[in-house]
């Protein structure tokens, strides 16, 4: 198997953005992932299991997580394969975290793909995120590279971002389920926070300090720096389900708005939009049809709603960048890091 370091080397003209930097190693970066989803002991196991998975994991975007992981070990002077297990199992626990979450919103589109959960059932779609999340702290526990004190550590951090991620996710679909819409903007904050920064960009950025052998000022100053521009991420995220295009999210296009969502967007617009009673009908309605979702992106607009979440996340950047500058020395690594807080709100998809 080909080591992150080679991978890094192979490249004559070294990325200078992040973009680029995603560009050009993500699909490298994958097979690596891949590497650790293992096979069967049974042909079957892999009909219904493994073969399933991995194609789903194959399909699987920029890989930007176990790339923040190793920029953040190299940032600290690291070296990067030390890195290698703790980067796959942070992607193999965004692809168990996708898989379920699909099934909750009984979402129908995952990166310009049918959901696994209805190309292969949804029992064998919830087996695979349970494989998944089984193989995050597996992957780390079963690395001869790293000694019993570091896997400890790196397994801690992994738990409890496994935690704050479901704790997230609880209050996402509560919220939903339970039609509340006295979600204020700092409640949001919480949730998206707890559901996305810490696995999105915290986390990933922590554990990379940690195995680079980084100080503990230098840990705390790149999870920091994770969980602003990991908020702002999200933030982004529902941003573009909005008011992206049907080609750019490779998701369901606005289906943010048929699950009754409580981005930043929405919790805003419900707190100063004269159309608010509107806006609850349609969130409440399970709304597919495109024109119906129009209106209620309009009375987000006209609410400066939009205007306002766009804006939050690009301060949020912007701190989070000065503060990281002052804590992390010059270096390429690091350059990659501040240049990902303005991908990270200006991406398309």
């Amino acid at each position: 198997m080909e080591n992150i370091n080679d991978i890094i080397a192979g490249v004559q003209t070294p990325p200078t953005t992040f973009e680029e930097y995603l560009n050009c190693y993500a699909d490298k970066v994958g097979d690596l992932v891949n590497e650790f989803i293992p096979r069967g002991s049974h042909a079957d196991m892999d009909r219904y299991l493994y073969d399933p998975l991995l194609e789903y994991s194959r399909n699987g975007g920029k890989r930007h997580r176990p790339l923040i992981c190793f920029a953040a070990c190299q940032a600290v002077g690291g070296d990067m394969r030390r890195a290698t297990s703790a980067a796959a199992a942070i992607e193999h626990f965004h692809t168990a975290a996708l898989i379920h979450d699909d099934i909750a919103d009984e979402a129908e589109l995952r990166r310009g793909e049918p959901c696994l959960h209805l190309t292969e059932g949804t029992g064998l779609a919830i087996n695979m995120g349970d494989l998944a999340l089984s193989l995050v702290n597996g992957t780390v526990m079963h690395d001869p590279e790293l000694d019993d004190a570091t896997k400890v550590r790196v397994v801690t951090e992994l738990i409890n971002m496994t935690r704050r991620t479901i704790e997230g996710q609880a209050l996402d679909i509560g919220w939903a389920r339970d039609g509340r819409y006295d979600i204020t903007p700092e409640d949001y904050l919480t949730m998206a926070t707890h559901k996305t920064a810490h696995y999105s960009g915290a986390v990933p950025l922590a554990i990379g300090a940690i195995l680079g052998g980084g100080t503990e000022a230098q840990v705390e100053a790149l999870r920091n720096y994770g969980l602003d521009t990991g908020l702002a991420f999200q933030i982004q995220d529902d941003l573009l389900n909005l008011v992206g295009s049907e080609e750019s999210t490779k998701k369901g296009f606005r289906d943010d708005i048929t699950e009754g969502k409580r981005t930043l967007v929405v919790v805003h617009a419900l707190q100063n939009s004269p159309r608010r009673d509107r806006l609850v009908e349609i969130l409440s309605s399970k709304e597919k049809d495109p024109a119906v979702l129009a209106e209620a992106v309009e009375i987000m607009e006209e609410s400066g709603s939009i205007d306002y979440a766009r804006a939050y996340a690009e301060n949020l950047t912007s701190i989070a960048k000065n503060r990281l500058t002052d804590m992390v020395d010059p270096s390429p690594a690091r350059d990659l890091l501040v240049s990902m807080a303005d991908w990270f709100v200006s991406r398309l998809k």
